[in-house]
């Protein structure tokens, strides 16, 4: 995570970074290939390392979460949502990260926990209150948690936070009504680049 303002923080993806931008450099190495490896342009192999580098990048560099004011914002392959924090019932993050407002439920795939942190953190003792610690211990038991287990609660504390500061109450209509502010923008960029590389590997590759 970048930043522990909470008008603005932005939390580290837990996978795929690495591998995304090797699979940005093989695209980009077809692209290449298609161009100059011999007399003739190869416009199929030019296409199809398009559509695999937008992909790569779709898939695995675009996605994103962070906090913008009073919003959560998840980026994914083709979307960025902005959720209201005070809306926010439950958060979870498992494989990946969910969080439920009103009747729907929102998902990323930049933040996870492996299976292995998974059954870790289900056969952990759990407290059966809120115990008071201080700074230092808090700090040495957020640095025992696996990170996304760190970020679902940092979420919560988040959302926590949001609806004490416009007095509404969890689970309530109040809440319930914030589910009509969540927003969902389309990356037309990357839809575009990916449907038109996408049907122009096809043609090149039945003509």
């Amino acid at each position: 995570m970048t930043g522990d303002n909470p008008h603005g923080e932005t939390f580290t993806p837990t996978s795929g970074r690495v591998f995304g931008v090797i699979a940005v450099l093989l695209g980009v190495t077809a692209v290449g290939a298609g161009l100059f490896a011999s007399d003739d342009v190869v416009w199929g192999m030019v296409a199809f390392g398009i559509f695999f580098t937008a992909l790569a990048w779709a898939a695995m560099l675009r996605p994103g979460v962070a906090i913008r004011g009073d919003r959560l914002v998840l980026r994914n392959l083709v979307d960025t949502v902005s959720i209201p924090l005070a809306g926010i019932e439950e958060v979870a993050v498992r494989q990946v990260l969910a969080v439920r407002v009103g009747e729907r439920r929102y998902t990323c795939a930049a933040i996870g926990r492996s299976r292995r942190q998974l059954r870790r953190a289900d056969r952990a003792p759990r407290p059966d209150g809120e115990v008071e610690t201080s700074g230092r211990e808090e700090a040495e038991r957020l640095a025992q948690q696996a990170y996304g287990e760190w970020v679902q609660e940092r979420i919560r504390q988040l959302a926590e936070q949001a609806r004490e500061e416009q007095g509404i109450a969890p689970y309530s209509a109040a809440q319930g009504a914030l589910a009509a502010d969540v927003t969902r923008r389309w990356a037309y960029p990357e839809i575009a680049v990916l449907v038109i590389s996408a049907i122009a590997t096809v043609v090149f590759i039945l003509t």
